[in-house]
């Protein structure tokens, strides 16, 4: 017998479902109880489908809402539905499809594809034909629901359509979906070409045997009427570029022209969608053939859509001048990733312009762009404008130099512009730029950076938050040149910015001093007073958000001048405020984290400065380690009763302690001997989360340096999780194990003998691994050279597999502490192993050429075994030999060590 609902039931439901409207919290959380209670009844779920699809005597709110109830019931039980109500979900959705009312066919969607991504597409043999059917009817509201279902079906579940196991039923989906690309209801046009995007990026083989009919298809659709169709077609063209650029090249001048219409569609959903395209376009070889003859329109519609909206101006409140006493909302403050310590290597000098030589952050970290166009971080986080700026960028990257006859003179207009909108898009257009065209605007930048200071005293504060951003761009350049012209005015304004009655141009100031500061490093110096005055200010200024920023300006400070930082006068000015909120925040509190990697960049700068601070510091971060292992062994064993803990506490605490040790050398000692350290760094090396493994094994090697009295105990401990951690598929955790070991190794000496069958020969598998990122060879070598120098018999019978890789790995790197006992050690190994260096004698010459100034004993080595190895060859072999060096090997060697 069919279910019927009982009249009171079905009114109890009516009444929670009136409720739950209420904007009471009190209210809600007792219908939040009920509708608990209600869950463990079986048919109440069949009382929310009734009152969705059958009970056209309340409101459409009312029923949708009942819908959505059940959605969630769906999502979070359907597994202990009984079987009857299962069925009778099922049946009166299907029946609903077609509903009057766009809502609730929209909600019978949503219900049914909820229902076939719990993997019930396979025993609901009749949902796909049913729907198909549907697609036939000569009712618009029944055609339309189906292909509403279907296209929420085809994003939620486009891999089971594709199955054996289902029959494939994309081969009918597919054909049936093109045929309504011309339907005469826009809506039904818009569902057609959306359900079938869906299988652009899986490359599905069903969409694929089609692909010159879709193709068509598209570009009779071209300027469709209804934006949502025009959006789907864009969207599509821009994934075909990656899955069948084959097919589109025929076509490519008709499909740029097109695009550089719809760039400028009046909607702005499809001006997005089809600006995408530049950013993808770029990525391919034939970007710059294809698109060099439209630049000359491209461009100025690119600059055209970085200028602000009217809506834009008002969601930013553009008006809004002075806003520093209004408090941020939590919201509005986004979550903070710490990025583990990762050992690096210095380098010798830059390479070319716009690259300095240091090498700083994380190898795997190296494509990301941290100076992404976000000056508009409250717009929504993805819009045209920053599209606009960012396909700019990669174009400027394509074409360089090439672009700028096009964009001068564009530039020249609107950077002088009299409207403040226009004059802030040009502003943004030159630092989106700075990347692609450094060459070329350089003859221009003496003009053009005075400018931009001037700008930074705009009276709208929208102008100075963009300013901010493009001189950070510059920066290189500016720290490049005389200081009077250029460097010091723009700390100078940048600083009064710091302190803007605006958060937004505080935001982007505090951003933009972080970047100069990385660019200017020492070059600060002179001016440390002045800079630490005005951030120490900021403190008591800022409100949340943009104190988080301050935390890491002051953090690049410390890391950008180092040792200088180092005076009483500075440590009086920094460390009060830094402590205060130190004292402040609770260990719960993930505002600790950006406070935290602050702390470790100046305890690492101040050295014994940090002395009378660093016993608090050090207690708290030992005890947020343990409290983190802690709930993680709770969790672990009673996951029901104990959460899962966030890790970054410990991680930025173990970078913490890193910084201290580091800073502090000798003088942590006091601080591990009361302490369990090393007991929970024995944890912490262990842990299943690669994060915390390198930040341990920083911490081991930082350690190892400053006081190794109480690592010793432990190597027997270590050693071997250290060369269980040597796989180069995790670079950051294999390239700090790696550095630990070299490190452990110079303490132990000749006693590293029985743990060299633990690590070498995984460092050199590391060493010859092809598209080993550059650090971690570097490190890997230094090891390996370290491990030779203290057990140089245990090394050197393997030095052909690894000494052509090593030289190689170490010839960019600046002389140093590690670069001098890594080179001792080779030395040390071809001594007692000649025989293994000399096919490689060529390389060995190039690396010992790579030192500037070795120490004496050191260069005393090199020119023995280059001088035995051509008395060994003899005059005639050598002279074949070293004919074969390029002219600055020769000349160095002949200079450094008379050959």
């Amino acid at each position: 017998m069919a279910w019927t609902p009982q009249e009171e039931g079905l009114r109890q439901i009516l009444q929670l479902l009136k409720e739950s409207q209420s904007p009471d919290n009190a209210i809600q959380r007792a219908v939040q109880q009920k509708l608990e209670e209600l869950n463990r009844y079986p048919d109440f779920n069949n009382y929310l489908i009734f009152v969705l699809t059958n009970l056209t005597s309340e409101d459409e709110p009312t029923r949708s809402l009942s819908g959505l109830i059940l959605k969630n019931n769906l999502k979070a039980h359907y597994n202990t539905f009984l079987p009857t109500v299962t069925d009778f979900i099922k049946q009166e959705c299907l029946s609903a499809v077609g509903d009057p009312s766009p809502l609730i066919r929209a909600t019978v969607g949503i219900l049914i594809t909820t229902i076939a991504s719990k993997g019930e597409l396979r025993s609901w043999p009749e949902l796909l034909p049913a729907l198909c059917n549907m697609l036939d009817s000569q009712n618009y509201n029944v055609c339309e629901g189906a292909f509403g279902a279907l296209q929420k079906i085809c994003e939620d579940s486009a891999d089971d359509l594709d199955t054996d196991e289902l029959n494939r039923p994309l081969n009918v989906l597919i054909p049936k979906f093109l045929q309504f690309f011309r339907h005469s209801s826009p809506k039904i046009r818009s569902h057609a070409v959306a359900c079938t995007n869906q299988f652009i990026n899986s490359r599905s083989q069903a969409l694929m045997l089609h692909i010159d009919a879709f193709l068509q298809n598209l570009f009779c659709l071209a300027s469709d009427d209804e934006a949502e169709v025009r959006k789907y077609v864009c969207r599509a063209l821009v994934m075909l570029l990656e899955v069948r650029m084959d097919r589109l090249l025929p076509h490519m001048h008709n499909i740029i022209e097109y695009m550089l219409q719809r760039t400028q569609d009046p909607d702005e959903g499809v001006a997005l969608e089809a600006c995408e395209f530049w950013l993808s376009f770029a990525e391919h070889l034939i970007c710059k053939e294809a698109l060099a003859p439209h630049l000359p329109r491209l461009i100025p519609v690119l600059v055209k859509g970085m200028k602000y909206s009217e809506i834009d101006v008002i969601l930013l409140k553009g008006d809004v001048e002075e806003d520093e006493m209004v408090p941020d909302k939590e919201e509005d403050i986004r979550p903070r990733f710490h990025k583990s310590r990762c050992h690096m290597v210095k380098h010798n000098a830059g390479d070319g312009f716009g690259n300095p030589s240091e090498n700083g952050g994380n190898e795997e970290d190296e494509d990301e762009d941290d100076d992404n166009l976000d000056d508009d971080s409250s717009l929504s986080d993805w819009n045209l404008r920053k599209c606009s700026a960012a396909a700019l960028d990669v174009l400027a990257v394509v074409f360089g130099e090439d672009l700028l006859p096009v964009l001068l003179p564009i530039l020249k207009e609107t950077l002088f512009h009299q409207e403040w909108e226009i004059k802030e898009s040009g502003i943004l257009a030159l630092g989106a730029i700075a990347e692609g065209c450094m060459q070329g605007m350089i003859p221009h930048l003496s003009e053009l950076i005075p400018y931009l200071i001037n700008c930074l005293s705009d009276k709208k504060a929208l102008v100075r938050a963009i300013t901010c951003w493009t001189l950070s761009r510059y920066s290189h350049w500016v720290v490049s040149q005389q200081h009077d012209n250029y460097l010091k005015p723009l700390m100078t304004e940048l600083l009064k910015r710091v302190l803007d009655p605006n958060k937004r141009v505080q935001e982007a100031a505090c951003s933009a001093f972080a970047t100069l500061e990385e660019e200017a490093c020492t070059d600060l110096v002179p001016y440390l007073g002045y800079i630490l005055e005005t951030l120490v200010f900021a403190f008591s200024k800022y409100q949340h958000k943009n104190l988080l920023i301050l935390y890491d300006a002051i953090g690049t400070l410390a890391d950008s001048v180092g040792h200088h930082l180092n005076k009483p006068d500075y440590i009086n000015l920094l460390m009060p405020p830094l402590i205060e909120k130190w004292n402040v925040l609770q260990d719960e509190d993930k505002d600790l984290f950006p406070l935290l990697e602050c702390l470790s960049s100046v305890a690492t700068a101040l050295q014994v400065g940090f002395l009378p601070y660093c016993e608090p510091v050090y207690k708290r971060c030992v005890s947020l380690i343990e409290q983190t292992l802690n709930q993680h062994i709770a969790n672990s064993q009673n996951p029901e009763q104990f959460e899962a803990p966030d890790k970054d506490f410990m991680i930025v605490a173990l970078d913490l302690l890193s910084g201290l040790a580091e800073g502090l050398d000798g003088h942590v000692e006091k601080l591990v001997v009361n302490s369990n350290i090393m007991q929970l760094l024995y944890q912490c090396m262990q842990d299943p989360m690669p994060e915390v493994r390198q930040s341990s094994f920083a911490l081991l090697g930082d350690l190892t340096k400053a006081c190794f009295q109480h690592v010793h105990p432990c190597v027997a401990d270590f050693i071997p999780i250290l060369g269980q951690n040597l796989n180069p598929d995790l670079i950051s955790v294999c390239n700090n194990a790696t550095w630990a070991i070299g490190e452990i190794s110079v303490k132990l000496g000749e006693d590293m003998r029985s743990y060299i069958p633990m690590v070498l020969q995984q460092l050199i598998n590391i060493i010859n691994k092809q598209n080993t990122p550059k650090t971690l060879l570097e490190n890997t070598a230094i090891t390996i050279g370290r491990l030779g120098y203290v057990c140089p018999h245990d090394v050197a019978p393997l030095l052909p597999q690894f000494v052509r890789q090593w030289c190689l790995s170490l010839r960019n790197i600046r002389d140093n502490e590690e670069k001098d006992s890594a080179f001792r050690g080779m030395c040390q190994m071809i001594t007692v192993n000649p025989a293994g260096v000399v096919q490689d004698f060529i390389f060995f010459c190039d690396a010992v050429a790579s030192w500037v100034s070795p120490k004496e004993d050191l260069k005393e080595m090199f020119s023995k075994i280059l001088h035995g190895f051509k008395n060994q060859v003899g005059e005639e072999n050598w002279k074949r030999f070293s004919d074969q060096f390029p002219a600055q090997l020769s000349e160095r060697l002949s200079v450094g060590y008379g050959l």
